[in-house]
């Protein structure tokens, strides 16, 4: 079976303006950070699935919303609406109160309906592999499909969630705000094998200790190298 395409190697449109310079030490402080993280969690969603076609729906109800709160609603959603032909010719109604404690309900039922209609119409119920048919799914934007890719098929992806944007720009990993040039930017110096890890990683990490409004730089493995550390590093060790 032929190897599955990295999702930051898929071919480019039109080539677009080239990108910024990245910070200084950012190569250093990648190694560093991917090496670090790997010790201390796991390359996992916190979304439970079974399949891949689980793992969209549920990633596409976790936007505003926490990965526990999914987990709440996915079991009975997916008791009733298997598969992709399943969901596609659901009530809204009833999708509506399955899925109400997750919030902004009627959109996410909307854009679920919606995705498994064109999963459908499209590639006959089955979640494709690549992130360019991925992406013409309605709710799949690049975060999302990199996510589907990289837990569901294990095809090297870096998606950018609003803790990914946060913690590589304090890291110093990327100079830019943008989603896709933060993408290209640590695909360009991450080797393909930690892309999706270290996504992963940076997610939980976000959520546990680099908190966006009281980061716990006291406890942070990666405070000696951190621009933004709160913290001051030991004397032995200097930051990159």
């Amino acid at each position: 079976m032929p190897r599955l395409r990295a999702s930051c190697l898929a071919p480019r449109r039109k080539k677009g303006p080239p990108l910024p310079r990245l910070p200084p030490g950012a190569r250093a402080r990648a190694k560093l950070t991917y090496e670090r993280l790997k010790e201390a969690y796991p390359a996992v969603t916190e979304l439970a699935h079974k399949d891949p076609f689980q793992l969209l729906i549920a990633t596409i109800m976790s936007a505003q919303t926490t990965d526990r709160a999914v987990n709440l609603v996915t079991p009975e959603l997916f008791r009733r609406y298997p598969t992709a032909a399943d969901l596609a010719a659901a009530d809204p109604a009833v999708v509506e109160t399955l899925i109400k404690p997750t919030g902004f309900f009627r959109a996410k039922t909307r854009s679920i309906i919606a995705a498994s209609r064109k999963l459908v119409e499209l590639f006959d119920g089955t979640v494709p592999n690549n992130i360019d048919d991925l992406v013409k799914l309605p709710g799949i934007g690049r975060k999302t499909a990199n996510v589907i890719l990289g837990v569901g098929f294990e095809v090297p992806g870096f998606a950018v969630d609003t803790h990914v944007k946060r913690l590589t720009n304090l890291l110093r990993l990327t100079s830019s705000k943008d989603p896709v040039k933060i993408e290209r930017q640590v695909c360009s110096i991450v080797p393909e094998e930690e892309w999706t890890g270290l996504s992963l990683r940076l997610i939980l990490h976000g959520r546990r200790i680099c908190i966006a409004r009281r980061p716990k730089c006291e406890e942070c493995i990666l405070n000696e190298f951190c621009p933004s550390s709160r913290t001051r590093p030991k004397p032995t060790r200097r930051r990159i």
